[in-house]
């Protein structure tokens, strides 16, 4: 069952588009990530899903009604928090928490639960200004979960905090998709992305780039790296080589995208241009692999 759907979903502000015909699905169960550098239009994409922002046009679909004009309804089963957690800072976690409750329309009770899930049942009387940043997000996300949401929009839950604080929200997120929550989060932090979420889609310049399940697109083209003493040769011969859809550097070595899993091929090339590699390997292909092939194209103009 499809949770979100949006169709050619737009967005403009006089000649700057900011969304550009967004199609994509969300389905039952997912944690899918939507990523895209800064600017390329995630957080106006979770604004019209929200109906924050009216849309230009195109339209969307949430729980399969129509997102426009059943958001009303629709909204009942949705729980999101933008980047920055919205809270009275001089009342308690607990308080803060009770005022989103009545908000909702949910019972108290359901508080205690939340602030048990997040980690925050030992801090929930402190006032919300002595929180940590790790804490003030884990608190948003004990918000955003009153009510048992069926789908929960998260936008950058993870930014700004240390390894352990991104530990916390993801395991935090986990659990929600464990409860049967549908999650959809957008986030920059691709190598958490990768260990959180089960589908992504791409974002760039405001259009869908890439989307597919993480697993699927990790899984995809081979990555070498290589080296050699003299590395000005090796790049230029890299950059001729047809197997090669681009390369990244990474310290002394060049991390070179591939379309087959062909090394000796790329070794009988780089050699009969007279440069003689020091390092040939199979790298392990990841989510920021992805990222940079799908971001390039499209900024090269590609899809």
């Amino acid at each position: 069952m499809a949770i979100v759907e949006t169709h050619e979903l737009t967005k403009r502000y006089g000649r700057l588009t900011a969304v550009d015909h967004v199609s994509l699905t969300v389905e039952k169960g997912q944690i899918f990530g939507f990523l895209g550098p800064n600017g390329s239009g995630k957080t106006t994409t979770i604004g019209m899903l929200l109906g924050i922002i009216t849309p230009t046009d195109g339209g969307f679909r949430l729980f399969g009604q129509d997102g426009a004009k059943e958001l009303h309804a629709t909204r009942r089963r949705i729980g999101a928090t933008l980047e920055t957690p919205n809270f009275h800072p001089y009342l308690s976690g607990r308080d803060n928490l009770r005022i989103a409750a009545h908000i909702k329309g949910v019972d108290d009770r359901r508080i205690a639960e939340a602030l048990d899930i997040v980690g925050l049942a030992g801090r929930q009387k402190d006032a919300f200004r002595k929180y940590s940043l790790g804490m003030k997000q884990r608190l948003a996300l004990a918000a955003t979960m009153l009510g048992d949401p069926a789908l929960i929009i998260l936008d950058e839950p993870a930014n700004g905090l240390d390894p352990e604080g991104m530990r916390e929200v993801r395991e935090i997120i986990l659990a929600l998709a464990d409860r049967g929550a549908t999650i959809f989060l957008s986030s920059h932090l691709l190598w958490e992305v990768e260990r959180t979420c089960t589908h992504v889609a791409i974002l760039r310049a405001g259009r869908v780039v890439r989307q597919s399940a993480v697993r699927d697109l990790v899984a995809g083209a081979t990555v070498a790296s290589v080296a050699a003493p003299d590395m000005v040769a090796l790049r230029a011969v890299i950059a001729e080589y047809p197997a090669a859809t681009g390369h990244t550097e990474r310290a002394d070595l060049l991390i070179v995208h591939l379309v087959d899993d062909d090394l000796a091929a790329l070794n009988r090339f780089v050699h009969a241009r007279g440069v003689a590699l020091s390092h040939l390997a199979v790298e392990k292909r990841t989510l920021e692999d992805v990222f940079i092939e799908a971001t390039s194209a499209a900024q090269a103009g590609g899809t």
